[in-house]
């Protein structure tokens, strides 16, 4: 597709920079702080959370991928090289977030809680070479001791070991991740668990989570490499009654242990926006982890798009000044479409969600506010809706020398045409 040249673009920059600085927004110092943001993109979006342990075996724990579109990644190198095509057409540098049944085993079976560090020495080594970070994941999901329907809150002591076994695993593989790659690997746990139709005992699950939890913490794990995160949910496929790990078990689960929430903004109800929720669990917790996707009904998982909601939660981010304290992630799987431009369009569409955030008159609107002047606040925030930031956007992307507009998919098609087609 046809892009605006490289003068067209630096004359549109300045005339932008121009309107902003009248609203008192000097545009340089936003495309800093863009420059500065690193997204964690999902791995499981290359092909369609199937992982290497079994790609045979079907997806359970309310993960569901639909489509059929040709190309999806079959190895850890196609993986890799999808990957690798994605980050070029996405300014900026970025990390990795990584899922436990994406190890490399060598063709041997190795069981989830016997993973360890040199199953993932490829991983490793790619991350290095390309410098992204990398943050992890236990696979409570996809697996026969799984199929019950609960993992660390199983009433069978045996299956509830199992997974807490796995978790303290992840946590370890985490560290030599942060540790090696010199940036602190957020190791986030997120279990399916919970009830199709309504229990009795509401209780007793959430008291076996926080005994499990609170094992898989006791393991001494240096805070420096590794993070950790716990992340809730309000109903998926096969516990739409009752989720065990609900936001406020969590909510009151992270403050209690100083450990980082993570908010999926597809986990929530269709109508809840987790942009209201940031301010409130800021002033509990040092930091923050966002998933962030786009539910459609229930927790489906979409491309994200850029609209109101993505816009309120990078805005409500900035409004807090916590781009320092909030760590951005990517969390859809959608195998209807390229799965190499979803990554692309997803993650592009965060960023310009957070650089139109960045051009906000902030003090400016924060002071209106304060001195009950509503109507300025008003009339501001509506004029901003006009504003030229596309014009930044593409400015952006010309300095970090990625296709401006559209243009990206040139590359996406020439790259299915020659790499993806061949996988059948």
């Amino acid at each position: 597709m046809a892009s605006p040249t490289p003068r067209q673009i630096e004359a549109a920059y300045a005339a932008a920079r121009e309107r902003y600085a009248a609203l008192g927004v000097d545009t340089e110092q936003a495309l800093a702080r863009l420059r500065g943001v690193a997204l964690s993109l999902h791995c499981w979006q290359g092909d369609d959370v199937t992982g290497f342990e079994a790609p045979e075996r079907p997806l359970s724990g309310g993960i569901a991928a639909t489509g059929n579109y040709p190309g999806k990644a079959r190895t850890a190198d196609e993986l890799r090289r999808d990957l690798d095509q994605a980050y070029r057409l996405i300014p900026g540098r970025h990390r990795l977030n990584l899922h436990a049944i994406y190890a490399e085993t060598g063709g041997r079976r190795v069981e989830r809680n016997q993973l360890a560090p040199e199953h993932f020495a490829g991983w490793l080594a790619w991350a290095r070479e390309q410098g992204h970070g990398i943050d992890f994941n236990p696979t409570c999901f996809s697996h026969p001791l799984a199929d019950a329907g609960f993992t660390l809150a199983s009433p069978d002591p045996a299956i509830r070991q199992f997974w807490i076994e796995h978790c303290i695993a992840c946590r370890r593989i985490g560290e030599h991740f942060g540790r090696e790659l010199g940036t602190p690997c957020i190791t986030n746990i997120w279990i399916p668990d919970g009830f199709k139709d309504t229990p009795v005992d509401r209780l007793a699950p959430r008291q076996r989570l926080q005994e499990s939890l609170d094992q898989i913490l006791a393991v001494p794990i240096d805070p420096r490499y590794n993070r950790d995160a716990v992340e809730s949910k309000l109903f998926g496929i096969g516990s739409e009654s009752y989720v065990v790990g609900s936001h406020e078990f969590y909510l009151g689960y992270a403050v209690r242990r100083r450990v980082l929430l993570c908010l999926d903004s597809g986990h929530f109800h269709p109508t809840e926006s987790i942009a209201d929720k940031i301010s409130a669990v800021l002033l509990a917790l040092d930091e923050l982890l966002l998933h962030i996707s786009r539910g459609v009904r229930w927790d489906s998982d979409h491309v994200v798009t850029l609209n109101d909601e993505t816009l309120a939660i990078l805005q409500e981010v900035v409004r807090c000044d916590a781009l320092e304290r909030v760590h951005l992630g990517l969390d859809f799987f959608d195998a209807s479409i390229n799965r190499v431009a979803a990554w692309v369009i997803g993650a592009r569409n965060v960023l310009r969600a957070l650089l139109i955030a960045l051009l906000e008159p902030t003090a400016r609107l924060r002071a209106a506010e304060q001195a009950s002047d509503y109507t300025t606040r008003l009339a501001l925030l509506e004029e901003l809706k006009g504003m030229p930031w596309q014009a930044v956007w593409d400015y952006h992307c010309l300095q970090q020398d990625v296709p401006v507009g559209a243009a990206y998919l040139d590359e996406i098609r020439a790259y299915e045409a020659s790499e993806l087609a061949a996988r059948g």
